[in-house]
């Protein structure tokens, strides 16, 4: 035991006004915009820098040995992540995800017959 009593222990307790409640919903209204923007050149980005990679993945696939079918994979992985950069940016940034799983998903699969 400390020897302090439990008043001093207490957080002070103070009334709210509806000003301070206007601030804060304020502040979690800009915290909240920052993080959807974030998450929308996030979801652009990284489906923009993926379906650069399927694509130039498809083009030297096609100057090599590889069969046809892996070309057409890459670049159909490329297709839907340009698909999902495009959603990530109008804001559909949960479709972007997924679209952005199931376009890398494509491209791994193709490479799987390389």
């Amino acid at each position: 035991m400390s020897g302090r009593t439990t008043a001093d222990t207490e957080p002070e307790i103070r009334e709210t006004t509806e000003a301070d409640d206007t601030e804060d919903r304020a502040g979690e209204t800009e915290e909240r915009s920052g993080d959807a923007r974030r998450a929308r050149w996030a979801a652009a980005g990284a489906g923009g820098l993926l379906s650069l990679a399927g694509l130039a993945a498809a083009i030297l696939r096609l100057t090599g040995s590889a069969p046809l079918f892996v070309a057409a994979a890459y670049a159909l992985g490329a297709g839907v992540c340009a698909l999902a950069a495009v959603l990530g940016a109008r804001g559909r940034t949960r479709r972007a995800l997924w679209l952005l799983v199931v376009g890398t998903m494509v491209m791994a699969l193709g490479d799987q017959f390389d």
